[in-house]
């Protein structure tokens, strides 16, 4: 829209005249009628101080609605967001009694607003990304994860970003938008994980012996849980052993030193047991040729044969 026609829209709210009747006395301030003047203006004060207080009172009961179902993040995301609404309408309302022609003006925000959203596209993708996020809950506050091949624990999940600490204590932070297009492995959602420690024995050892030796290993622990119940598998014949699989069953929290527990005595008991833990092994044939194919081997024993001879 022209500036020289929103300016003369402005003016006719301003003193009530049409657009003609301004323009044949655009410079007689004589004729404006400054009370109607004043009582719109005054009136579109009275709009926005009113509308400003309900957009705070609206929000604040849809906050406090809201926080007992969601999340406080999303909680006050959506209390920001329905107070932002309103203040653009109450702002509208308000430039609509002084005479701002309502139509223009919205052409012009949803035109800006749209190249906004162009260039703000990354940005608005990890606003719904943590809403999502926030809503599906994947993962909470505490819980250790896997995302996107980072694991970490997860310290605090935002609109924009989700915020992970490593073992180490190094600070991760991804993107939402990352996030919800990665798998997440969440290992701590559930009460119970399961420890899977690989035993090598080897060939000529008893394997009942040692399925006996585990699982009395792992029922004296106190941190193994008797339900389920512990099992002995036979994985899989190695090169130089044969692999066993002790699956037990504990609390998450007790996940990583019940493991280091058990890997630790179980070396102890194969050894005080009789039983092997065997170094990888491999078999070497070296032959030996002359120079024109013929093996050694046939040479020296030839050799020896005729010594033996004389």
């Amino acid at each position: 829209m022209p500036a020289s026609d929103l300016q003369s829209s402005l003016l006719t709210g301003l003193s009530g005249a049409t657009p003609a009747t301004h323009h044949a006395s655009r410079l007689n301030w004589e004729e404006v009628d400054w009370l109607q003047v004043l009582g719109n203006w005054c009136a579109a004060a009275i709009i926005i101080l009113v509308g400003y207080w309900l957009a705070k009172w609206i929000s604040r009961i849809v906050h406090r609605a809201l926080s007992r179902h969601v999340e406080l993040t999303l909680a006050n995301f959506l209390r920001n967001l329905v107070y932002a609404v309103l203040m653009v309408v109450v702002l509208i309302a308000a430039l609509q009694k002084v005479g701002v022609p309502i139509t223009s003006l919205l052409a012009i925000v949803g035109t800006a607003g749209l190249a906004v959203g162009l260039a703000l596209k990354d940005s608005l993708s990890n606003i719904a990304s943590g809403v999502m996020l926030i809503v599906l809950r994947p993962f909470r506050d505490g819980d250790y994860v896997q995302i996107a091949g980072l694991e970490g624990t997860v310290e605090d999940v935002r609109i924009f970003q989700t915020r992970l600490r490593t073992a180490d204590n190094r600070l991760i932070v991804l993107p939402n938008s990352t996030i919800t297009a990665a798998p997440i492995t969440n290992f701590t959602a559930k009460p119970q994980r399961r420890i899977d420690i690989s035993i090598g024995v080897g060939y000529d050892d008893d394997l009942k012996k040692a399925r006996e030796v585990l699982l009395k290993l792992a029922a004296a622990h106190p941190k193994v849980l008797r339900e389920p119940a512990t099992t002995v598998l036979v994985d899989k014949l190695g090169e130089s052993t044969v692999d066993l699989i002790l699956q037990a069953w504990t609390a998450t929290p007790d996940y990583t030193t019940t493991r280091s527990e058990l890997t630790e005595a179980i070396r102890v008991q194969l050894i005080d047991n009789g039983l092997n833990i065997p170094y990888p092994q491999r078999d070497l044939h070296v032959y030996h040729y002359n120079g024109d194919g013929k093996p050694l081997s046939e040479i020296v024993v030839k050799s020896v044969a005729d010594d033996g001879d004389k």
